[in-house]
């Protein structure tokens, strides 16, 4: 069968069959709470990286580059570990950090110390340090330097295939809107993945230079809004907007 635009007025979102419609609406449900959970876990994690509560360029800067003044256990506990152990055992963790973590003093004290207090993640959860060895201790008390770059490779390709995935399909999903002119249409879908790849890179270039920590928030606020102009887009026209075969028959002609 020749696929010609009079038997094709179907190929836009208004006209959709329904059960495409039911396909392309659960992704875009799904991959929405989706990312206003990577947002939370984001606030959560890098958001707490230097005490405070909301994603701050100085939280990028010590979640990439580091806070050099500091080791990393000492950063962690005056930011995203603020509340996971009392005051007390934080100062008394961080002067012996600052005396050079001496083994005796672990083997003696500091081993019960931790078991109390941080071995309930360190030590049960893969690929965070096992707080119940000495040698891992004793990593995380030198000088924070930010991201490892073993770290940052790992995060990086995560990132880039999976964050990629998504915004190809919402993308293909949007490509179907009617009523959008054709330049603001590729725009839009192409800049998601602009903005995603500044994103990675600013990861690595602030891992380099604090200055470039700017570049993660412009990457992020970048593909953030391009990816919510397309779903409310998309999902606007296949149940809000009306069906108008006559106005939107031959749409896809002109803005596919």
């Amino acid at each position: 069968m020749k696929f010609t635009p009079s038997n094709m007025t179907w190929l836009n979102l208004p006209n959709m069959p329904s059960p495409i419609k039911a396909l392309f609406a659960g992704y875009l449900l799904a991959i929405g709470v989706g990312l206003l959970m990577a947002g939370l876990q984001i606030m959560l994690t890098h958001g707490m990286a230097d005490g405070e509560v909301g994603l701050s360029v100085d939280d990028i800067v010590y979640s990439y580059y580091g806070d050099r003044t500091h080791s990393k256990i000492a950063s962690k506990l005056s930011g995203s570990m603020k509340d996971k152990a009392p005051l007390e055992i934080k100062r008394e963790i961080t002067s012996w950090v600052q005396d050079g973590t001496p083994e005796a003093e672990w083997d003696s004290h500091f081993k019960e110390v931790f078991a109390q207090n941080c071995i309930g993640c360190h030590g049960k959860i893969p690929g965070i340090p096992d707080f119940t060895e000495y040698e891992e201790v004793k990593k995380v008390s030198a000088i924070n330097k930010g991201a490892s770059v073993s770290g940052l490779t790992r995060v990086s390709h995560i990132h880039l295939f999976g964050i990629s995935f998504i915004f190809f399909f919402i993308g293909f999903i949007f490509s179907f809107a009617v009523g959008v002119p054709k330049k603001v249409k590729i725009l839009a879908i192409a800049f998601p993945f602009g903005f995603i790849i500044i994103d990675v890179m600013s990861w690595w270039l602030t891992k380099l230079s604090p200055g470039f920590a700017y570049l993660t928030i412009i990457g992020g606020i970048g593909y953030s809004l391009a990816a919510t102009l397309m779903w409310i887009t998309s999902m606007y026209q296949m149940f809000i907007m009306s069906r108008r075969d006559n106005v939107y028959g031959n749409a896809w002609e002109q803005d596919l």
